[in-house]
């Protein structure tokens, strides 16, 4: 019997993602938007006669940010944009838009209590830290809280950016409502993260992994 010789088929090798992609480019624009976010914001403050519409558009450019948030994320994963620089770019966006809103919000406005934005930073900063510690074994996933934590905060901020003085009394009452519970959920899922991040750490020493 004649032997045959078979001939492997090429395989296909994917394209490389591009760096500057669609997705990334929305997550860019993200940032670019907070300075803009931060001078409406202040500028609301610091000009009684605009600040009903100055106010409105710090509103509107903080909806437009969360929700650009959402499609990145969505072209990103449907289209297979997933890229380094997106990975990146998207946390430092996401915290850059909530921390601002927050620090100006409590200073100078004055309108929520100094140490919300105190509690808050210090859980980001913490757990980025952790993070940073613990990849070199392992990544540590996102949980439910800190997605849960993040989706009421920006319903917080996005209440308390509105002209509260102009609205219903109740409209007030369900921010403060939504920043509570932005302020117990940050710290219950950073006490979750410390948890979680602690028994991956005991579990890489048990395995004589030196983290």
């Amino acid at each position: 019997m004649r032997s045959e010789e078979y001939i492997d088929a090429p395989v296909a090798v994917p394209p490389p993602v591009p760096t500057w992609n669609i997705a990334n480019i929305i997550t860019l624009f993200r940032i670019i938007l907070v300075p803009v976010f931060v001078w409406a914001l202040l500028a609301a403050g610091w000009n009684p006669i605009q600040s009903l519409t100055l106010r409105w558009v710090a509103f509107g450019i903080f909806l437009l940010a969360a929700l650009s948030d959402k499609l990145d994320g969505h072209l990103a994963r449907s289209r297979g944009l997933i890229t380094d620089l997106g990975k990146l770019l998207d946390p430092i966006a996401d915290k850059a838009l909530m921390g601002a809103a927050f620090i100006f919000l409590a200073f100078p406005l004055l309108e929520i209590p100094w140490w919300v934005p105190v509690v808050i930073l210090i859980r980001e900063l913490g757990i980025t830290l952790m993070r940073m510690r613990l990849r070199r074994y392992s990544v540590l996933p996102a949980g439910r809280g800190g997605k849960a934590k993040t989706f009421i905060q920006s319903i917080a901020i996005a209440l308390l950016l509105l002209p509260l003085a102009r609205l219903p009394h109740w409209v007030m009452i369900v921010a403060w409502v939504f920043l509570a519970a932005a302020i117990i959920l940050t710290v219950l899922s950073g006490i979750d993260y410390a948890l979680n991040g602690w028994d991956l750490r005991k579990r890489a020493l048990a395995e004589n992994v030196r983290l």
